[in-house]
């Protein structure tokens, strides 16, 4: 006999589970950098520990959320204080996993954009930190998005294939366009390769919606950077977290999405 699993159930567990994976993604985004680079640390060994007194942390000290809360926001060893950002990439995750849960259910969909989210989120802080996209994210991620469209609940191998190819494509033009103009580097490769995995997940037909509102964040958010660094035309803003809420937003919403580019454009 079949017993099907209560709702509220369904979705404490993916946001339990989103939490957890933010708290490894934490990891990620603080060791990936300085390890690609040469650094010791790997995203599994050591364990966690306290980046200011090298202790390492309890399991109990661990827990997603709950642990920050209750140590007040200090290590416990040595009272440093912790930052905001590791209960926001948990919290992050965890309401990414939850939504995916609203939008396709417990389907294989689920777990393949599930996995998708983490790896844009992962990107979005080491990129808002160190102007970088890992090649070792970006990379298998346009594998594993062409290689999950082939499967009978994803989007083609077309779809995927000229997502990747005009993804890729158009931010290549653009950043060479750009540095023929002004012989600075306005756009990085990291850039170019992280539409290109956009595109293996989500299709050709995101990416109009994704460059355009990647771009108008990038504009709003460029004019503030300029206005608050004082440096004009010279002020550096990563563009790689743009296009992650880009394509974020079309994942979750596209039949809205596509509604209002029918009232702006009539198409």
């Amino acid at each position: 006999m079949d017993y099907p699993i209560p709702y509220y159930l369904s979705l404490s567990s993916a946001l339990l589970l989103g939490a957890v994976v933010g708290s490894f993604l934490n990891v990620v985004i603080a060791r990936l950098p300085p390890w690609m680079e040469g650094a010791a640390e790997s995203i599994v060994r050591p364990a966690s520990r306290c980046p200011q007194c090298k202790q390492g942390i309890r399991w109990y000290d661990n827990i997603p959320l709950l642990s920050f809360i209750i140590l007040g926001r200090r290590c416990r060893t040595c009272g440093a204080p912790i930052s905001w950002r590791y209960p926001l990439v948990e919290a992050a995750m965890a309401l990414l996993s939850a939504g995916l849960l609203v939008r396709f259910g417990l389907s294989p969909e689920y777990w393949i954009y599930f996995i998708f989210c983490a790896a844009l989120l992962a990107i979005f802080f080491i990129d808002l930190d160190h102007q970088l996209i890992p090649d070792v994210i970006s990379l298998p991620g346009i594998g594993l998005g062409f290689a999950v469209a082939l499967l009978p609940v994803g989007i083609g191998w077309l779809d995927s294939s000229l997502g990747i190819l005009l993804g890729g494509g158009i931010f290549y033009l653009v950043a060479a366009g750009y540095f023929l103009v002004t012989q600075r580097e306005g756009m990085g490769g990291g850039d170019v390769k992280l539409l290109a995995m956009i595109g293996a997940f989500l299709g050709w037909q995101s990416l109009p919606f994704v460059i355009l509102a990647s771009a108008l964040l990038g504009l709003v958010v460029g004019i503030g950077a300029m206005v608050r660094q004082g440096k004009g035309g010279q002020s550096v803003v990563p563009f790689g977290p743009f296009l992650v809420v880009a394509a974020w937003l079309w994942l979750f919403f596209p039949r809205q999405i596509d509604w209002i580019f029918q009232v702006i454009f009539g198409i």
